[in-house]
C-alpha cells in the first residue's frame, strides 16, 4: 500500500499547449485531467502502471494541457528557503555545505541595502559574522557566485532537486 501512495505523491511536470513550462503537480491530478480530456500524457515513467479494478494508467511524468494558458508576469517569491534553495544551500563566501545558514545583505541595511534578490544571499554562521555590518570590500570577502532574480525555468529545476530525466528537454537542460 505505501508504494502505491508514493506513486500516487509523485511529481508530473505540467506544459502549456506550446510545450512550456507551466507548474509541477502530483500523478492522481495528472491523470484526473487526462481522465477530463484537459491534457495529453507526453512521457510517463517507464514500465509503471497504475491499476484499478477496471483499467491500468500508465503513470505521467510529463503531461500537456490542451488549451493554451496565458501566463502573467511571473515573480519568484522572496524569502528564506527560496534564497537558500537558489543558493543551493551552500554559503555564498567560503562554500561550506551542511552547516547552519543565515542569510546576508551583501550591501547591509545600515548602509541602505535592499532586501531584493541581487542583494541577499546564503551565509554560514561564521562568514556572516566575520562580514558583519560592512560591504565586501571593507569586510576583504568575495563572492563564489552572483546572485540573480530565479527565472521561472530555474526555480521549476530546483523544485524537482535532480530533476527527472524526462523532464530535461522541457526545462533546458538538454
Amino acid at each position: 500500500m505505501e508504494a502505491r501512495i508514493n506513486i500516487i505523491k509523485r511529481n508530473v511536470l505540467v506544459l502549456n499547449q506550446t510545450y512550456e513550462p507551466l507548474h509541477i503537480c502530483d500523478v492522481k491530478r495528472a491523470i484526473v485531467l487526462i481522465l477530463e480530456e484537459k491534457a495529453t500524457l507526453v512521457k510517463s515513467f517507464d514500465h509503471q502502471v497504475l491499476r484499478t479494478v477496471c483499467e491500468h494508467f500508465e503513470i505521467p511524468s510529463v503531461i500537456r494541457i490542451h488549451k493554451y494558458v496565458k501566463v502573467g508576469r511571473w515573480e519568484a517569491v522572496l524569502n528564506k528557503p527560496n534564497i537558500f534553495r537558489r543558493d543551493n544551500f551552500t554559503c555564498q563566501y567560503c562554500g561550506a555545505q551542511n552547516v547552519p545558514l543565515t542569510i546576508d545583505h551583501i550591501v547591509p541595511k545600515v548602509h541602505g541595502g535592499p532586501d531584493s534578490w541581487t542583494n541577499l544571499v546564503t551565509a554560514c554562521i561564521a562568514c556572516n559574522n566575520k562580514k558583519g555590518n560592512r560591504n565586501l570590500v571593507e569586510s576583504g570577502m568575495v563572492l563564489r557566485n552572483k546572485p540573480i532574480k530565479p527565472h521561472k525555468i530555474h526555480t521549476l529545476q530546483r523544485f524537482a532537486e535532480s530533476p527527472i530525466n524526462e523532464w530535461r528537454p522541457y526545462l533546458f537542460l538538454d
